[in-house]
């Protein structure tokens, strides 16, 4: 091979150099969102878990796809019982068990992940470089995916936190989820517009298992937030925006209604209101959870 041969090999080869995964968008977003909800307090200690979706093509500007660093397996399910033949070949990034969210900004690497969902678990194709692995939370992430895909094919994050005052709301209010919306609904205006279809609620269960993933995932069929009694919210959207979005506005109603819940209520947003301004919208939303004949 002569010199404009090596030549022309070294331009081919410089031309597919990676990016830096570190300047990745998506990585940027994992960082400053994780971040964000430390600071305000919904992920004490190792609390919380964040799922992305993303776009094959995308991270193949950062990562050799055909470099699998090893395979992790699913903890807390059974095979048999979980399918999860609809995301074969997906990529995701996925923080990780025991991790803490402050520390993600300053070490991504070992504090993040991003995995192919396989048949025996999921490849890492970067990240956990302590040895660690996904979220203990992983296999109910991945049934909320295939839930809010189904509804809507452009449904990327799932996240999961323990925003302070939803959670205190669960001890002194009913959870019924017709009450626990409406309740919601009355403390801002812009409640009922951001979360037209309301707040789905299951008991305390125990978390980490199969059967809490089912049943998450069963009521994210028709919400794109659900509480975990006495233990926190999952939320699902489009963007990471769109998806803190949704619990920062749920947190923000459960801390007026925490502040104003033990004192005489003088002025509420009528029903009939929020109808105006969901029809104001052209918004869809749940008619059932509003008390109006």
């Amino acid at each position: 091979m002569g010199f404009m041969d090596d030549l022309k090999k070294a331009g081919k080869d410089l031309s597919r150099a990676l990016k830096d995964i570190k300047s990745a968008p998506f990585v940027k977003e994992m960082c400053k969102t994780t971040a964000n909800m430390y600071r305000l307090g919904w992920d004490e200690r190792n609390g919380g878990n964040i799922s992305y979706l993303l776009d094959e093509k995308e991270v193949a500007e950062y990562l050799d796809l055909s470099k699998v660093i090893r395979t992790i397996p699913l903890a807390g399910v059974n095979e048999a019982e979980f399918d999860v033949t609809p995301l074969l070949g997906k990529i995701f990034i996925v923080t990780g068990t025991g991790k803490y969210f402050k520390n993600v900004e300053d070490d991504p690497e070992t504090n993040l992940g991003i995995v192919r969902i396989a048949k025996n678990g999921v490849e890492l194709l970067w990240g956990y470089k302590d040895g660690g692995r996904t979220t203990s939370e992983l296999p109910a992430h991945l049934m909320c995916h295939m839930a809010r895909l189904a509804a809507d094919p452009e449904n990327r994050v799932v996240m999961h936190s323990h925003p302070t005052h939803t959670l205190a709301m669960n001890y002194v209010h009913e959870l019924d989820e017709k009450k626990f919306t409406h309740t919601l609904w009355e403390m801002c205006t812009e409640c009922i517009a951001v979360f037209p279809d309301g707040v789905g609620i299951l008991p305390w269960m125990l978390c980490g298992t199969n059967s809490i993933g089912v049943a998450t995932a069963k009521k994210m069929e028709k919400f794109r937030l659900v509480i975990w009694a006495m233990h926190g919210i999952y939320g699902a959207g489009k963007t990471m925006d769109e998806t803190f979005g949704l619990i920062e506005t749920v947190e923000k109603a459960a801390q007026i209604y925490m502040l104003t819940a033990h004192l005489p209520r003088i002025n509420t947003i009528k029903d009939e209101d929020m109808v105006k301004l969901v029809e104001l919208f052209g918004l869809d939303y749940r008619k059932d959870f509003l008390n109006i004949k």
